[in-house]
């Protein structure tokens, strides 16, 4: 599926300051720059003139810089740029990351259709990253290479409408305390309930943003113990309930593999009842889990 170029990032806080997706192009520079002192954001491409793209050297106040399908020498080549705050990597294949675990002042980090390599630990070189969204990664599912990122403040995790990234486990939570916005989108969670246990970790967290199908419905009433002052929300900043009545009167309910139904069916109040008792049963189960588990 070719890449939407939308922007799905939160940005109602201080986390994200690169420029949104489909602004890359406007920055390409496949001129000759008069103002080189002036320049602090930049795209290139392997598509561009090498004389063009090398001029990225010659702009000593650069502090955004996206790759956009760029070359082997390119990526090799920004190594040197270790000023830069913000980087985006776009539709690259490369056997490993290492390169960039030598952009040590990078605070803003996007990784998105980067695939051929599976190790994230370049990442944990990286302290002074607080926003991280990674975006179908396809050979990657341990992301236990996050554990070392004390200052990340927000990360998210994404697949696409045409495939989910999977996520083995979440013990790389236990690696990062200090992050307040979690967002998950189309991923498959390979962990058995429950996965979130290493969730117990965040005590700074503030929001997780996610959709009302990403987990089991046990899963999210552990969620909602587990995390009784987050903010559970979807991309639109939507709160997550238990259920949700659209206009047309169809009733969604919180969980993965969840059916629909009518308010107009025979005996809806009754399921909606069995569904909130059920759940109310799951809130009881995840606070004996934490209980135990805490000690």
């Amino acid at each position: 599926m070719k890449h939407h170029f939308g922007d799905f990032l939160d940005r109602t806080a201080d986390y994200w300051t690169i420029i949104p997706n489909r602004e890359r192009f406007a920055f390409i520079a496949d001129f000759m720059i008069p103002n080189k002192d002036e320049v602090k954001i930049l795209t290139i491409s392997k598509h561009q003139n090498t004389a063009h793209w090398l001029q990225v050297f010659d702009c000593p106040n650069l502090e955004e810089l996206t790759l956009h399908d760029p070359s082997k020498e390119q990526v090799h080549a920004i190594r040197k740029l270790t000023n830069i705050k913000r980087l985006r990597v776009s539709f690259f294949r490369a056997s490993d990351i290492e390169f960039i675990g030598d952009l040590v002042n990078i605070e803003e980090l996007i990784l998105e259709y980067v695939s051929g390599f599976s190790d994230l630990k370049p990442l944990s070189d990286l302290t002074k990253l607080k926003s991280l969204q990674l975006e179908n990664l396809r050979r990657v599912s341990n992301f236990d290479g996050l554990k070392g990122l004390k200052s990340l403040r927000y990360l998210q995790i994404d697949g696409t409408l045409d495939w989910s990234q999977p996520i083995e486990n979440f013990d790389f939570l236990k690696g990062t305390e200090n992050l307040e916005v979690l967002a998950l989108g189309f991923i498959i969670n390979k962990t058995e309930f429950p996965a979130l246990l290493p969730i117990l970790q965040l005590k700074r967290l503030k929001k997780i943003i996610t959709s009302l199908s990403t987990f089991s419905t046990k899963d999210f009433a552990f969620l909602e113990v587990a995390q009784a002052n987050t903010f559970l929300c979807d991309f639109s900043n939507a709160k997550l309930k238990k259920y949700s009545i659209t206009s047309s009167g169809y009733v969604y309910f919180l969980g993965k593999g969840t059916r629909s139904i009518s308010l107009h069916e025979e005996k809806a109040q009754d399921k909606i009842r069995l569904f909130e008792k059920k759940y109310d049963e799951y809130k009881i189960e995840a606070e004996r889990i934490i209980k135990n588990y805490c000690g």
